[in-house]
This record gives C-alpha cells, structure tokens and sequence, in this order.
C-alpha cells in the first residue's frame, strides 16, 4: 500500500530545528519526526506533563511547530491536551511495547523475577545495556516506606549501578571511549533524570576495575553509588545462543535492612539460582512467528489529514507508527517487512529508519533493523506508573460532558465499594461523594457489576442490612440479581442505597478479563426514568468502559497498573 511520501512537513531535516541538534542529521531524515521525539523526550522528562508554552522553551521550536506536533500525537492517542497542557496518555506505551515484545525477555522472565521479589521480600530488577548505562525493563518492587522508586525505562548511569559493571565487562575499545567522552561531559550525572546529581567524584580507574571484577566473577555490587541507603547485588542473565549478557537480574534493599556485604553473603547464592532457572527458561523458549496484519495507516492518516489539515503533520503520524511494527516474533525486520507491517512505502518507511537510527532508536545489522532499549525513553517511565483510576479520569470527564451528570469509578475492598476517581457535575441537587469515601457493595450499582463478576462460592457480601425501603437484603433475590447483572452486563439501583437516587453502572475489565473496577453514573430519579438510563445514559458508560479498557490493555501489556 503505497502512501504519499513527499508533503510540506518533508522538507530539510535542520531546518527549523530550534534547539533541536542538527548536528550531523542525515539528509534523507525526516525533520518532524525528529522534532516530534523531541516533543515526546521533554515530556518524559517533565514526568509526563508541559504546558505547551513550556515546551516552547524546552525544545527551542516554534510555537506553531509544537502546537502542530502535539494536535498530531493527540489525533494518534499519544498524548491529551488539557486547557494549555500536553499530558502524555497510555497509548503512547505501545511504542515502548513494541520493544519489549521484540526484546521477549519480560514475557520469559518476569515470573521468576516476581517470585524471587516475594520469596526474599526484597524488590527485584531487570535491567539491559543501554550505551554507556542500564535500563529496567521490568520492576518487582516492594511496598514500603522507602521503596524503590525507578520505572520501566529509567536510564541509569553504568557507573553508579550494580548492573553496570556486567554490562561494561564485555565492552569494547569503542564503548569505553564514549563512557569517558559522557562522564568528561556531564561530570554531575545530569543527563540522567532518573537519579540525584553525583556529589562526589568517581574515577575512572574504579569503574573499570570493577568491571573487571565483574567479569572474573559473575556479580556485581552497588553500595551506596546512586544515593545513600540503597545497595544492590546484580548478576549477568546470558543468552544461550551467544553466551553474551542479555540481561541484568538485581535485588536491591536498604542498608536498614542489609548491608552490602549482607546482600552477598545471604542474597547473591538464591539470586544466582533464580538466574539458572531464567537461563533455563531462555534456552527452552520456543521461537516465536510473526504476526503481520495490513495496516490502515494510509487510509487513518488521510482522513486526519483532512480533518486537521496544516496541523496534522502527517509525515511525523508515519514515522511514529514504524515502531509498532517491531513486536513479538519481529525482532529484526528487513526494511521490506516494515513497509507491509505498516502499510508505508518502502521509500517512506526508508527514511523513518533512517531518523530512528541516527535518533539511536534503531540499529540497522546486515540490513535488517532493530529496535533499541532507547525507544523506552518516549514516555514509558512516567506512565509505567499510571493508575486505573488516572487512565480513567479523562475519559470520565468527557462522559461527565456528554450526560451531564457525575460519574465514579471504584474498586472492590472486601465487603464495600471504594471510590478512586470521580467527576462531579455543577447542580444544585447533586451526589455529594468524594474519593475515599466505602459503601456496602451489595447495594450499589458498581458493587453489583463486580461481585457478579466473582464465582458465587467466593463472593463476600458481609451483612445485608436494608438501607431504604427498596434495598434488596434476600440473600436468595440477591443471588438472582446478581447473575442477572453478570447476564446483561450493567447494573441499575434504583433508590436502594439512597430515596431519590439512581445510579447505573458498567464493569471495567483488565487485559486478561478480569473486573478490576467499576464505573457508573448517579443521578436525582427526578431526571432520569430507569427506561431512559438504560436507553440515553448506559451506551455512553459502556463507549467511555470500552475507552478505559483500551487503554488498559495497552498500559498493562507489560507493566502491573495500581488500581489508585
């Protein structure tokens, strides 16, 4: 399917670059593409929110340029506009997707990762190469006081890790010269968000001997390098086609909790045995085939053009979508297989890879391209950490919008229902809830929808207490109402929790399935007849259900979403 390849947004890749380097920018690159990851890393790197005029400043580009940039990553789902705000929105995370599913080492490893995490009750790392530092690629992490804190996709410097050294063990000439080069540069560390500025001076010499350490011994030892506190003890995860380190498996504690030397002594043994099971794992894993669907990229991004027009920048929507073409039994991809996993032309496809491996997001070996742990940096750590309840927020404002009434999300706890998120309307007469606030699940419309989502036998109900006059307490006539919620897919309480008030709700469901929450919309009865929630309110609930989920799905392919 062949796409137009030439349009205003094609012109030369160092005009209008602002602060955005063109030094060295190959001719055939795509200038906004490169302005549009530009966009994407300042927003990273602001923890996933700029407004727009601060993003005029933080990339050096013209306002109307990131006025056009971000009306194309919001037409494409990648970021939200809100009032003189850009917010990153979940769906940009199947950019990053894209790269762990090519990677597969989270689908092969994680288990054991997170069964390691509980057996020690310590948090637990994956981390791979990334240049001259270490980033995670999954995340096991403890609920505490002082718990670590890093992301999915935080860049770390190698120096100042446990990982670091095993990865730098097997660097060449080449990889050594650029790590002096950077730390000669940026002496504080600063280029790395993730952690504090370095207070202290670190030699060269020392890193070096440490990874020589490293390699004589198969672990490594960070203790107290990134800040006070943290250790960790780190120990190569190799493929067993090459013998290469294909990952880093890390525990990390507190020195309230273990002194480094107590990480090696009682730790290191059971890490290192975790380690040969993921080994085993990696050398049993059966290989994967490539799922390749057509692509309606062409046909999406001309009916945006001609929606948008000038502020849609089409060419910046193609390249981004190169990316999704990696995945899962799609590691390498000769530049023909990219062109029909999207649609593109070959030409056009071309020039996107280019950008991307001058950007350093791809790698072209004997002509086949890669994509690298750098694509982690396009939002995947802020929003790695994104709630339900923050994934639903703006999609329950806009069905706040369309009904004119407040809608809620909650969560199962227990017996009770427990409010996460809501968006209140402006009326005299209205349901006056906040977050945080529990109700008796049995007698609420979004209790119903999830305890009729869980198997009889293991429902909790607590005592059924009439609360009106209407409030069905039968445990039988419950049962019954419940499997018909189950059957219909929403439920309606009409004036069973309070006289006077309705509500509807609908489930929201996980990637697996499964009702991880509730959404609703409650109202006077006054305003509504229950014929016409069902009619008028319930389609918009289910579309803005269907609209969370999406982005669930998305958010939660390679990433645990907290519920609050």
């Amino acid at each position: 399917m062949s796409v137009k390849s030439t349009t205003a947004d094609d012109a030369d890749p160092a005009a209008d670059a602002g602060s955005v380097d063109s030094a060295g920018v190959p001719g055939e690159a795509v200038a906004p593409l490169i302005r549009g990851v530009a966009v994407l890393h300042r927003l990273t790197e602001a923890g996933g929110t700029l407004s727009l005029s601060a993003l005029e400043r933080a990339t050096g580009l013209a306002r109307s340029t990131v006025d056009r940039i971000t009306a194309t990553l919001a037409r494409m789902g990648y970021v939200r506009l809100d009032g003189r705000d850009a917010v990153l929105a979940p769906r940009l995370m199947e950019l990053g997707n894209a790269y762990l599913a090519a990677l597969r080492l989270p689908a092969l490893l994680d288990a054991r990762a997170d069964a390691l995490a509980d057996e020690l009750d310590e948090s637990v790392s994956l981390a791979v190469g990334d240049r001259d530092g270490i980033r995670f690629i999954h995340q096991a992490t403890r609920r505490r006081a002082m718990s670590l804190s890093f992301r999915i996709g935080d860049l770390l410097p190698a120096e100042r890790t446990a990982p670091g050294p095993l990865f730098a063990a097997e660097w060449g000439e080449e990889e050594w010269r650029a790590w002096r080069e950077r730390r000669a540069a940026d002496p504080e560390d600063l280029g790395f968000p993730a952690v504090p500025p370095r207070q202290h001076p670190y030699a060269d010499e020392e890193f070096e001997r440490r990874a020589r350490a490293a390699g004589a011994d198969g672990w490594a030892l960070d203790d107290q390098l990134i800040e006070p506190g943290l250790v960790a003890v780190s120990v190569p995860v190799r493929d067993p086609r090459t013998g290469r380190v294909a990952c880093a498996a890390s525990v990390v504690s507190h020195t309230s909790r273990h002194t480094a030397a107590d990480l090696r002594d009682t730790l290191l043994p059971r890490l290192r045995a975790a380690v040969r099971r993921m080994e085993d794992d990696l050398r049993e894993a059966p290989l994967t085939q490539p799922a390749v669907t057509p692509s309606g990229l062409a046909t999406w991004t001309g009916a945006s053009k001609q929606a948008l027009g000038r502020e849609f920048v089409e060419s910046l929507a193609r390249g981004l979508t190169v990316l999704t073409a990696f995945g899962e039994g799609r590691a390498a991809l000769t530049l023909t297989e990219v062109a029909q996993a999207t649609g593109l032309a070959r030409a056009t496809a071309r020039r996107a890879l280019i950008t991307y491996e001058h950007l350093g997001l791809v790698r072209a070996r004997d002509r086949v391209f890669e994509p690298t742990p750098r694509v982690l940096s396009l939002g995947f750590p802020p929003l790695s950490r994104t709630s339900v309840a923050e994934i639903a927020a703006p999609h329950m404002a806009e069905l706040a919008h369309a009904v004119h009434e407040s809608t809620s999300l909650s969560v199962l706890s227990g017996t009770d229902i427990q409010y996460t998120a809501r968006v209140a309307t402006s009326r005299i007469m209205s349901v006056n809830i906040t977050v945080g606030t529990r109700l008796p699940a049995y007698a609420t419309s979004m209790g119903r929808v999830m305890l009729a989502d869980i198997p009889e036998r293991e429902r909790q109900l607590g005592p059924l207490r009439p609360i009106t006059a209407r409030t069905v307490t039968d445990p039988a006539a419950l049962t019954a109402v419940l499997s018909s919620v189950h059957a219909q897919g929403y439920a309606l309480v009409d004036e069973e929790l309070e006289e006077g008030l309705r509500s509807v709700a609908v489930p929201v469901r996980d990637r697996t399935g499964r009702v991880v929450a509730a959404l609703n919309v409650a109202m006077h009865a006054a305003r509504h007849t229950v014929e016409e929630c069902v009619r008028e309110i319930l389609p918009e609930l289910r579309t803005t259900a269907d609209h969370i989920e999406a982005d669930l799905r998305v958010a939660g392919r390679f990433t645990r979403v907290p519920l609050s």
